[in-house]
């Protein structure tokens, strides 16, 4: 049997990684159509069916998951001993793969990436927004980003943006018509509008004062999943959201919309961006975090 060779192998990773021949073929650099061509050949000459394909999904069959989880960390294996080559080099270079809720993304987007892509012109920068928490290991991510109480406990992690305060609000016809809530057991008899997440489970709302500590799965007929409509919805007197501060800035300055229960709603940790605990951090990897660390001290 011949070999395959590393682009094969690194691009049947893609493809189990992502379910998809087109988002491993963006991931790649090719089309889709060559990336379909390449996984047919491999399967042809490993003599064994890798994947199974329909028009709307691709899987792994029994042979492709075992040779997934022999290969994946043989590839890393070989990024990272291609990135331990960069202080010879003089500079750091290859890809740096981010999975970062949107807010995140659109911070790091505005404050550390163009300085990344400034000092390092051999790095690039691949950042994935999107709410889930996921497996960064397994989805092949260098670094994740998340809020501090969110992040796996055996990842190391560098907070960075500040801490972070969720507030109670709405607008003040809602509260004239409704009332005001003094203690977060109050909410029980408002119209809340609650928060799905992007695993599908509805949030409850988390309080703190003096050290106690409150969770409550809120009461409310209006469900959405984006903190942009749950601000419009709250400035539509529609009920009482529970949102990040800087998310409502403007909102409160306007007066659009009132806080409550702010003595129950201290800040919070942070965003944190973390990664697997290695002996040499990828080249690609230690850039971003030193640009990281500067422009967020």
């Amino acid at each position: 049997m011949k070999k395959p060779d590393l682009a094969d192998l690194n691009a049947f990773a893609a493809v189990a990684r992502h379910r998809s021949f087109k988002r491993a073929a963006d991931e790649l650099g090719l089309s889709p159509s060559a990336v379909s061509h390449m996984m047919r050949a491999l399967e042809r000459r490993l003599g064994v069916r890798l994947l199974h394909r329909t028009t709307r999904s691709v899987s792994l069959t029994e042979p492709g998951e075992h040779l997934l989880a022999r290969l994946a960390p043989a590839l890393r294996d070989v990024d990272l001993a291609l990135e331990e080559l960069d202080p010879f080099r003089g500079s750091p270079s290859g890809t740096v793969r981010i999975n970062a809720p949107e807010a995140a993304a659109r911070l790091l987007l505005e404050r550390v990436v163009p300085a990344v892509l400034e000092r390092y012109p051999e790095v690039a920068v691949d950042i994935v927004a999107e709410g889930r928490l996921v497996d960064i290991v397994a989805e092949g991510f260098d670094a994740g980003v998340r809020l501090g109480e969110s992040v796996p406990q055996d990842m190391i992690g560098v907070r960075f943006g500040g801490a972070v305060r969720f507030l109670a609000v709405a607008s003040p016809d809602y509260l004239a018509r409704s009332g005001v809530p003094h203690i977060p057991d109050d909410l029980r008899a408002h119209a809340c509008i609650r928060h799905r997440m992007p695993s599908g489970k509805l949030y409850r709302w988390e309080f703190e004062r003096h050290g106690e500590e409150i969770r409550i799965d809120v009461p409310g007929r209006l469900t959405l999943d984006r903190i942009e409509l749950m601000v419009e919805a709250a400035e539509r007197g529609l009920g009482i959201a529970y949102v990040p501060e800087h998310a409502i800035a403007a909102q409160l300055t306007e007066g659009t919309l009132k806080p409550v229960l702010e003595d129950w709603c201290p800040p919070i940790p942070g965003l944190i961006l973390y990664y697997p605990g290695r002996r040499h951090l990828p080249g690609s990897l230690r850039a971003f975090i030193d640009t990281l660390r500067e422009v967020f001290p």
